[in-house]
């Protein structure tokens, strides 16, 4: 059974001053029906230019899409012209943007920000569209919805803007929500509700979720499966407890050690990764992490690892893949 997202040797480049950047090169993965996928890695490795690849919003000049496939129900993305694109985003793809402040508009209501989807991709009057939209912020939590959908976004907290892109995003039931890293503004607390509140969601429109964050802490209590990007590249991929338990590579790896642990001792330091991500318009011809790793031999400088399985379900991008964990003595 095919999956409902299926991307294939995704290509987003940036042609500038200074030369081609390879923000998103050759980026392959599924989403399942009802899955929740997260999404990883530091700023600038393609999370988001990958997202908005599969949305068609990449700014064109500087960035285009040069090549891959993204089959969505079967048909690519990629070859509908903007009309029918118009008529996938909001109804059966929804995108939650990182900033609410900056991604709703401040001189609008909410309630018309939130209708205005609704009469386009539904067609509902503007009565029927103010009562479902009032319903929807009651999903998601925003208290006296009948009273609020009236206000202006700078009359919400954080968190609320943040509960009204989410409402937005549920309006037409869509199939698949990107999130991308829709926490990161956020305290732990209002986190903790937000990422409940997408599992309630999920369960109620039975929608499949891909969750961009920088957060393991969030992906291993939210999601199911977890795509590690490095430099603009799938570098692991696995199910959430396989990736946690087993890592296979040495990026993924250096990830989960500099998260805090309970079961060490207070004072002990968190380790972190050396050096600096590889210039995007001048990539090494090898392994990407190559220079910042402490496993990498001569093979890795020189020949680029192909994403390969390593066991049922798990894929790492590691000629050294079987050396990693072994050579961790941590989890």
């Amino acid at each position: 059974m095919a999956a409902l997202l299926e991307v294939r040797d995704l290509k987003t480049y940036f042609y500038t001053q200074d030369g081609v950047a390879k923000a998103v090169d050759g980026v392959s993965f599924d989403v399942d029906a009802g899955e929740v996928v997260g999404i990883v890695g530091e700023s600038g490795c393609g999370k988001s230019i990958t997202a908005l690849s599969i949305m068609r919003l990449i700014p064109q000049p500087p960035g285009r899409i040069v090549d891959g496939k993204v089959f969505f129900e079967g048909q690519n993305l990629l070859d509908l012209d903007p009309g029918e694109m118009r008529r996938v985003r909001g109804k059966k793809i929804a995108m939650i943007f990182q900033d609410p402040m900056t991604s709703l508009n401040p001189v609008l209501t909410i309630n018309r920000q939130i209708t205005e989807v609704l009469e386009t991709h539904e067609g509902l009057s503007k009565q029927q569209a103010r009562a479902r939209a009032i319903e929807l912020l009651k999903v998601v939590g925003i208290p006296s919805p009948g009273q609020r959908i009236d206000d202006y976004p700078h009359q919400f907290s954080g968190g609320m803007r943040q509960r009204v892109m989410i409402a937005m995003g549920l309006a037409c039931n869509p199939r698949l929500i990107i999130a991308d890293e829709p926490t990161t503004a956020l305290d732990v607390t209002i986190q903790a509700q937000i990422s409940d509140l997408v599992k309630n969601l999920r369960r109620e429109f039975k929608s499949a979720v891909m969750w961009i964050t920088h957060d393991l802490g969030v992906v291993a209590g939210l999601c199911d499966r977890v795509i590690v990007m490095y430099a603009g590249r799938v570098v692991e991929s696995a199910p959430v407890r396989q990736l946690y338990a087993n890592p296979r590579h040495p990026y993924t790896l250096g990830l989960l050690r500099s998260i805090p642990r309970i079961d060490q001792q207070r004072k002990s330091k968190l380790a972190q990764i050396d050096g600096l991500p590889p210039d995007l318009n001048h990539m090494p011809p090898g392994c990407s992490f190559a220079d910042r790793c402490w496993c990498a031999q001569e093979l890795c400088r020189q020949e680029r690892p192909s994403l390969r399985s390593i066991e049922e379900g798990h894929r790492s991008a590691c000629h050294l893949a079987d050396q990693v964990t072994a050579g961790a003595g941590i989890l």
